[in-house]
């Protein structure tokens, strides 16, 4: 999270990136994650500090739920994923505020789903009993009939960082 691309961490980027497009967000850190957080707090983010995020992304997600559990919907970002433009995210937004219980950025020209994904209240009690590394893929699954497509063209919904070629590759496409 702390890897930057131009000189900036990629967990900052992601952040950026989703509060141009929603104008608020928790991040969910790994307790004692000083540095992280303070960036975080730093780009506008409200942070929380969980041991949680040691079980993984699922916990990770729980414990974000249940410390906001008056939101009514809850769109997850993941702070690997920079390249996602802020248009996306006002996107997928916009769907959950109109009532979807469940909806995806989605590939205008392929229909294949990508990030961010976004929960309606309804779901709140399953995504706060969630754990371990999973994430919320079983929950997807359970509701896929629900799912609301949210066309874009953002090739940043399927770009995760997650190797050094990664980081230098978003580093080229940085901009």
């Amino acid at each position: 999270m702390l890897a930057s691309v131009d000189g900036v961490p990629l967990a900052v980027r992601s952040a950026r990136s989703l509060l141009a497009g929603t104008g608020d967000a928790l991040a969910v850190v790994r307790e004692g994650d000083e540095v992280l957080a303070r960036l975080l707090r730093e780009a506008g983010c409200e942070v929380l500090a969980s041991d949680a995020c040691a079980r993984g992304m699922g916990a990770s997600l729980a414990a974000g739920v249940k410390a906001s559990r008056s939101a009514g919907g809850w769109l997850v970002a993941l702070g690997d994923m920079p390249g996602i433009a802020p248009a996306t995210h006002a996107a997928v937004r916009r769907a959950l505020d109109e009532g979807a219980l469940l909806c995806s950025a989605v590939d205008a020209a392929t229909g294949l789903r990508g990030h961010p994904v976004a929960f309606g209240g309804a779901l709140g009690d399953e995504l706060a009993q969630l754990d371990g590394d999973e994430g919320a893929r079983g929950l997807l699954a359970r509701h896929a009939e629900r799912l609301v497509a949210v066309p874009v063209a953002d090739p940043g919904i399927f770009r995760d960082i997650d190797t050094p070629g990664d980081l230098r590759g978003a580093a080229s496409k940085a901009g």
